[in-house]
């Protein structure tokens, strides 16, 4: 059972108590909103903290500039102010509801009502809130529905999701981070009936979205309930194999999110799994970084087999910019799903991924010292030597390497 005790917890920081008793004088009152009552609820730690206010923006900002606090307007149209006591921001924005929406941004007012304002959230467990006695708010059943770690939308989900139609994605996040069994029947069928509203979102707004469900706990399953109505092909703008992705966490549930990523939308490697990992980093408005990472994969995947392929896909991620011995690690776990485990032994390939990858230490100098030109040739042997240095198991330290140069011209 879940105990509505643990929120109390929240008033117990004085920086959070002072902004409570703050912005309640006057007639006014504040309350603890959201993500925070919620994670307290579970027993989770760390979640920012939102406060809703009946007082106006102009009122916040005066009051917490007379207590020497600073205030930053983060989104004053919308009544939301960033309040920051020594480091620590809070989110304080006024009670509101939408006058007009086009399913991304949406005008507002302002009001004094908490279960009018609640209404306008997404999920029932994220309309809770904690008043400074520590009271607790429930206007929609969200306690119970946390108890049945069930994800509910809020009244209407049609019209939930018409004021805003990411919650659509954050439907899928949330049932894999906290719900229990299959979707919400009714949640599930609004997201369809709603599926083109998807395509007014920014690709930026998706990426984030999509990268927080791949590496929430139930993503498995969440993805596969999905896909079998193409909905995480469409906004991936790829098809996806969920199946694949389910395997290689099972092997590997330590996974980062772009391994996931990697798992659930490339297959194959080579240049066709980097042309594909172009194409993604593309749609999804993937980071320079976060691209580099997903192409790196894929020239992992084409590192030949062979007696010493840990060692040699430890030096080839080593080689490309951003990627590393984790990921040469996730390769491996692809390349033998994709291989059907045929190709290598691969626990024991895992168990012999080097500590620290395997370095070339033969440089152009050496070749120039055997009497070649600067020239082709000389990158030419430069390639050949190193080749031999790989069939050989690719050993460590310059003396052992140089026993791979040619003689001397």
């Amino acid at each position: 059972m879940i105990s509505p005790d643990p929120v109390v917890n929240l008033l117990a920081e004085p920086k959070t108590l002072a902004l409570m008793i703050c912005l309640n004088e006057g007639g006014e009152e504040a309350r603890i909103i959201g993500g925070a009552v919620r994670n307290a609820l579970l027993g989770h730690s760390g979640s920012d903290i939102d406060i809703g206010t009946t007082a106006l923006p102009d009122v916040v900002m005066s009051r917490v500039s007379a207590m020497g606090w600073k205030a930053v307007p983060t989104g004053l149209s919308h009544g939301t102010i960033t309040v920051v006591i020594e480091g620590t921001p809070f989110e304080v924005t006024s009670l509101r509801e939408d006058v007009a929406t086009d399913g991304r941004h949406a005008q507002v007012r302002f009001g004094r009502d908490f279960a009018v304002d609640a209404a306008r959230r997404d999920f029932t467990f994220n309309a809770l809130g904690l008043d400074s006695s520590g009271k607790l708010h429930d206007y929609f059943g969200g306690l119970d529905d946390l108890e049945a770690r069930r994800v509910r939308f809020i009244g209407d989900p049609d019209q939930r999701l018409r004021e805003d139609y990411l919650r659509g994605l954050r439907f899928l996040r949330f049932s894999a981070l906290l719900g229990r069994g299959q979707l919400d029947a009714d949640g599930l069928s609004a997201v369809l009936r709603n599926r083109k509203g998807f395509a007014g979102l920014s690709r930026e707004r998706i990426r984030q979205e999509m990268l927080k469900l791949l590496i929430a706990p139930r993503v498995a399953e969440i993805i596969a309930e999905s896909e079998a109505h193409g909905l995480i092909s469409e906004l991936c703008g790829t098809p996806v194999d969920p199946n694949r992705m389910r395997d290689f966490l099972e092997i590997n549930p330590a996974a980062l999110h772009l391994h996931r990523l990697y798992a659930l939308t490339i297959p194959g490697g080579g240049e066709p799994g980097a042309a594909s990992a172009q194409r993604l980093a593309a749609s999804l408005r993937l980071s320079s970084r976060e691209a580099a990472i997903l192409t790196g994969l894929a020239r992992l995947m084409n590192v030949p087999i062979g007696p010493f392929l840990p060692r040699h896909i430890a030096f080839e991620a080593d080689a490309l910019p951003h990627v590393g011995l984790g990921d040469a690690r996730a390769a491996l776990v692809l390349r033998a799903l994709d291989d059907g485990g045929s190709g290598f032994d691969l626990e024991a390939a895992l168990g012999a991924i080097p500590e620290h990858a395997p370095r070339f230490e033969i440089s152009g100098g050496d070749i120039l010292a055997l009497g070649i030109n600067a020239g082709p040739k000389l990158g030419q042997t430069l390639a050949e030597v190193q080749a031999r240095w790989i069939a050989a198991g690719l050993p460590d330290g310059r003396q052992a390497q140089l026993a791979f140069l040619p003689p001397p011209a």
